[in-house]
């Protein structure tokens, strides 16, 4: 059974089906125009170009010369993302495109303002949103409106702080972008909220806590804060707490850093409540939320000599149930099990979960869209879900040789992958979610389009986050790409899709129908329509 999305208010959101229809929440953001995650920013140089060429070293070598260097430095941002090709150094600056949108008229938007993570905390009533300026955004859910019973409240901001700011590595001469990669929230225990948020290299453990009253009536400090005279006090008096307007703070308790040479790309509550994992793209480190000074490391696929190395860790995430247990994804398509308690480093895993490939879809670029960007495991613990890049699979955690279920997210681009290559979409890292009882999953696609899955009646739907259906309440209509043939009224060919315009972060509300989906600026909630 599908659900009916529509538009309630100002902010931004997406839907759409057969008994329950999505409908347009709310919108948050600027500018409806994506830019490639990873992309060079525009006037600035990729990274692994940073690096010393000969001064007699000819002009057409410089590519070969830089990829050798970059085996030399180490650079695994480029292995990462696989591109080992000197064509790949050709086009250093991009711009961002022209957006003609008839809410308005701006022709650029701030690289800072793209959102680069989105996630509900564990009651629903919170969202963080996380954006390349190293900012985070966290809206809040407003109560239910008991006058109208079929309306639920919709989000508004609620605090919005600098995570982190850019530094340098004087060491390694290297930049370390303020770009929020991950939030994760821990579970509420008293009135205030806590979230772990991390950029390429380091982790903070933020509080955000409300404050509606001040305390007043100090004996040896004024109002404004001063110090008073103690020989001027005569009298003594009681401080009392006086109301005040609600002010939402975000302070920072803790700060884990200094523990990953390379980029982290994933963090994890673990379901003790005190220990999280970080994941770079070489180990993943063990954490406890109370010590900052060290970590465990309990994987390291780095072999001795950089040269054999073959694949790289894209994902990793604990067990929702059993706080001993983790798996952590490649960029080879595997995925890879392990316990904690059968050793301390846990290089060898337990159960290794990888699909035979079709010879018949065998490609120059198999190995590329086999990487898998993101693995979730389902609210019960039975399954877990992978992202790779034309397909979401399903995982039986009893069952290795094979996924139980495969849904094609948009295998009408496998004709494509070429030209996706050139432009470099084939490397963008899509996320996928559940909803709150796991019998449909979600993830995005191109053209600012997001798929569902309904995993019992096998039923699919596309949907569009678009600024043009920005009436409260409207319905989403289902969209469909016409691959080849005659294009039918309604459906859209594959060749006129938007590649810039692209959803790679999805979140589902724990609890309720309610989805948020990023485009680059813009935050889209939606929730299902109640009749």
């Amino acid at each position: 059974m599908f659900l009916k999305f529509s538009l309630r208010s100002v902010f931004y959101g997406a839907g759409g089906g057969n008994d329950i229809q999505w409908c347009f929440s709310q919108v948050k953001g600027a500018v409806d125009d994506d830019v490639a995650e990873g992309a060079v920013l525009s006037g600035k140089l990729p990274e692994i170009l940073l690096v010393s060429v000969p001064p007699s070293l000819p002009p057409p070598f410089l590519p070969l010369w830089v990829l050798i260097q970059m085996k030399i430095h180490k650079r695994i941002s480029a292995l990462r993302k696989m591109k080992c090709f000197p064509c790949q150094f050709s086009n250093t600056i991009k711009s961002a495109q022209l957006n003609t949108s008839a809410l308005m008229s701006v022709s650029f938007f701030d690289q800072a303002d793209i959102i680069s993570t989105v996630e509900f905390n564990h009651s629903g009533e919170l969202l963080a949103t996380g954006d390349k300026g190293g900012r985070v955004v966290i809206f809040q859910q407003e109560q239910e409106n008991k006058t109208q019973s079929h309306s639920r409240g919709e989000y508004n901001v609620y605090s919005t702080f600098q995570s982190h700011e850019p530094e340098f590595d004087y060491l390694k001469s290297l930049e370390i972008e303020e770009k929020i990669n991950k939030i994760r929230w821990l579970p509420q225990k008293n009135a205030a909220q806590f979230l772990l948020s991390t950029n390429d290299k380091t982790i903070k453990l933020w509080k955000i806590s409300e404050r509606d009253k001040r305390p007043e009536g100090y004996n040896l400090k004024e109002e404004d804060g001063r110090y008073r005279d103690p020989t001027t006090v005569t009298t003594l008096r009681v401080p009392v707490f006086r109301p005040m307007d609600l002010m939402v703070e975000a302070s920072p308790r803790r700060i884990f850093a200094n523990a990953h040479t390379y980029h982290i790309n994933s963090i994890s509550i673990n379901s003790d409540y005190e220990t999280y994992l970080s994941a770079d793209d070489l180990r993943i480190n063990l954490w406890h939320l109370e010590i900052t000074d060290r970590s465990f490391n309990i994987v390291d696929i780095k072999p001795a000599n950089m040269e054999e190395l073959t694949e790289v860790i894209t994902a990793a995430e604990f067990h929702p149930n059993s706080c001993n247990t983790f798996v952590y994804s490649s960029s080879k398509g595997t995925i890879r099990l392990c316990d904690m308690r059968a050793s301390a480093l846990c290089d060898r895993h337990s159960k290794l979960f990888e699909e035979p490939e079709d010879p018949s879809n065998r490609s120059f670029f198999s190995e590329i869209i086999s990487s898998i960007s993101d693995v979730k495991f389902s609210h019960s613990g039975r399954y877990m879900m992978t992202r790779d890049y034309l397909s979401v699979k399903i995982w039986d955690l009893n069952m290795e040789n094979r996924p139980v279920e495969t849904y094609q997210v948009h295998e009408y681009l496998r004709s494509k992958l070429c030209s996706l290559y050139e432009n470099d979409c084939i490397f963008d890292k899509f996320e996928c979610c559940w909803n709150g009882s796991d019998s449909i999953v979600m993830t995005g696609s191109y053209n600012n389009f997001f798929r569902m899955f309904d995993r019992n009646t096998k039923r699919d739907i596309t949907l569009e986050a678009s600024r043009e259906n920005n009436k409260p309440r409207t319905v989403l209509k289902p969209r469909k790409v016409c691959a080849s043939g005659k294009r039918k009224k309604d459906e859209i060919s594959v060749d006129s899709l938007d590649f810039n315009k692209k959803i790679l972060h999805t979140a589902w509300h724990p609890k309720e129908n309610i989805i948020a989906v990023a485009t680059t600026n813009n935050l889209y909630i939606f929730q299902d329509k109640m009749n």
